[in-house]
């Protein structure tokens, strides 16, 4: 994991479960849309199909608010075996909406002309 990847997790909100299926029954109810939407429906999907995945460990969904102001969040769910035969399934969920990314300030010197308010 790079120095990016660790401070941008630091603001997201990780979750961590142990479950007692194996992997690859996970991976499917995470994957299979007709599986998935038993328990993440389309409605909260931004995109139905996956931002990313790599078969068999990580799914990226991007997800949106129901209510306003409607912010978008990317959820990744990762799936590796524990050492059971069960499953450690991690969650990562986090804020990715270009509102809430911060803007560089106006330049001083920006050539904008100076407008003047009478009082």
């Amino acid at each position: 994991m790079t120095e990016r990847e660790s401070k941008e997790e630091a603001a997201d909100l990780v979750l961590e479960y142990e479950l007692e299926a194996p992997p690859e029954k996970v991976w499917r109810a995470i994957s299979v849309p007709a599986l998935r939407d038993r328990w993440l429906p389309d409605g909260d999907l931004a995109q139905v199909e996956p931002v990313s995945s790599e078969p068999g460990a990580e799914v990226r969904y991007r997800l949106r608010d129901e209510e306003p102001p409607f912010l978008e969040s990317l959820v990744t769910f990762q799936v590796r075996p524990n050492g059971g035969g069960g499953t450690i399934l991690r969650i990562v969920h986090g804020l990715v909406d270009e509102c809430l990314q911060p803007r560089p300030p106006t330049a001083a010197n920006s050539n904008r002309s100076c407008l003047m308010r009478a009082a």
